[in-house]
């Protein structure tokens, strides 16, 4: 099976920590979010991992080449979501393919919603989570696609947030157009053809954070740290120092002796004053964020 890391976005959010670091290359603690999703993805065994790359593409596609993934397909225009999954099976990639978001910190069983898909009988799946603020995906009594809120169908059923993560068949995606770019306007067609896909929603409460803004990031370094066993995370290890509380430092930033964090994440470039107490901010070059 293929699995596809969707990595071409601009990170807009998150600028300007964003301005010359792609967002999958942003450290949430201890690694890049694209190296963790990756870590995931191969849990699942013998997968074959690509990733796509549009904004800042030459530091994803080296990032490629340090994680040994089978192909950076690099794009000249974001091609949406859509337009890399056609791109991969037009390339002759077969044997089903995984979905995954390269920007969302998540603790999902895989192996699990894989079997799950493929037993649905469905062409294709979606992972369904549970997050109130942004729940669209409508899900019918037969545990399938029936809307998704001022899109498509109806607004009947229960509601569920599509997590990112999603599964194809090779059929599926033999029916994706080459010039289709929106996978919403795919999957209504999928549903107004008697095709709609799965939702599985046995793992809705499972761990998933966007951590494509300030609040997410903070709380993906939050999560990390947790999983990790760790009260703060400094210049590449574990850290003890009383002076450091559920903090995270990247390796080039200096503190000075006598100052404090608390609930901060500092990446390269911030700059912490002496005697400082810095808490619940997110600092880098240039840039302050209250969290």
């Amino acid at each position: 099976m293929n699995v596809l890391i969707l990595a071409a976005g601009l990170g807009t959010r998150l600028r300007p920590l964003t301005s010359t670091l792609p967002k999958p290359m942003v450290y949430v603690v201890d690694a890049p979010i694209l190296e963790l999703q990756v870590r995931m993805a191969r849990t699942l065994g013998d997968v074959v991992v690509h990733a796509n790359a549009h904004y800042l593409a030459e530091q994803i596609e080296a990032e490629g080449k340090r994680l040994r993934l089978e192909r950076v397909w690099t794009e000249p225009e974001i091609l949406g979501t859509a337009g890399p999954l056609s791109r991969l099976y037009r390339g002759g990639y077969r044997g089903g393919l995984l979905v995954m978001n390269s920007d969302a910190y998540c603790r999902f069983d895989l192996a699990r919603f894989v079997s799950a898909a493929e037993s649905s009988g469905a062409d294709f799946a979606l992972l369904g989570v549970d997050f109130p603020k942004v729940n669209s995906l409508r899900v019918g009594g037969d545990g399938k696609l029936s809307g998704v809120l001022r899109r498509f169908g109806t607004d009947a059923g229960e509601a569920v947030t599509f997590s990112g993560v999603s599964w194809y068949s090779d059929a599926a995606l033999s029916r994706i157009d080459p010039g289709e770019f929106d996978i919403l306007k795919f999957w209504e067609k999928e549903v107004a053809d008697g095709r709609a896909p799965f939702v599985d929603m046995s793992q809705k409460d499972a761990l998933w954070i966007d951590m494509g803004s300030p609040e997410g990031l903070k709380a993906a370094c939050d999560a990390r740290r947790k999983d990790l066993g760790v009260d703060s995370w400094v210049h590449g290890a574990p850290a003890q120092d009383p002076r450091f509380v559920r903090s995270v430092v990247q390796d080039s930033v200096e503190v000075p002796a006598d100052a404090t964090l608390t609930d901060a994440v500092l990446f390269d470039g911030a700059i912490v004053q002496p005697g400082e107490n810095v808490v619940r901010e997110i600092r880098g070059e240039g840039f302050c964020w209250k969290v």
